[in-house]
């Protein structure tokens, strides 16, 4: 039996959800369950067509975000915590039956508050022993950091949103 270990993309770089596509494709291409969940998003992403068209591959896209957090006012900031900690609890549920639990940006919805920091240590913690995780987002936990055995930092040195340049579909988003 292998053991599953824990992988962190974070940084205030482009890619760490892409990183994370990377590696449900390459598990579904070995024959791998995977669930990929992503907190605080649209479900717009161009890699959501391609990921829930993939055998083998299980999104959980219930509750869409509408709007970036910083702009909610406390109902909705309270609606959108109520959501994504359903949507925890549905991933956890199904991390039973898989080999790869993809938790993107459950690293935003725990700076958030719109996930328990302790849900999820605790959760990383106990995981079933053989099950692959991956989180990303930026500014992780200390007490997350400390129970991954892959925290990969992507730093941005130059990007376009400096120029003015809006996020681009497909290569953005």
């Amino acid at each position: 039996m292998e053991r599953g270990m824990i992988h962190l993309y974070s940084g205030d770089g482009k890619g760490k959800t892409t990183a994370a596509v990377g590696i449900a494709v390459r598990a579904a291409g070995r024959n791998k369950k995977i669930v990929f969940c992503q907190f605080l998003k649209n479900n717009q992403s161009g890699e959501i067509p391609i990921l829930t068209s993939v055998q083998g591959i299980e999104t959980i896209l219930d509750y869409p975000v509408s709007g970036f957090t910083f702009s909610m006012n406390r109902q909705q900031k309270e609606q959108t915590a109520l959501e994504q900690r359903e949507k925890w609890k549905k991933a956890v549920q199904l991390s039973r039956n898989v080999d790869l639990l993809i938790l993107d940006e459950a690293i935003a919805a725990v700076n958030g508050g719109f996930l328990p920091l302790t849900w999820v240590t605790e959760f990383l913690k106990s995981k079933p022993e053989t099950l692959e995780v991956v989180l990303t987002g930026r500014n992780p936990p200390p007490e997350i950091v400390s129970l991954c055995d892959y925290y990969s930092e992507i730093n941005v040195k130059a990007h376009p949103y400096e120029k003015g340049i809006p996020a681009r579909e497909g290569i953005e988003f």
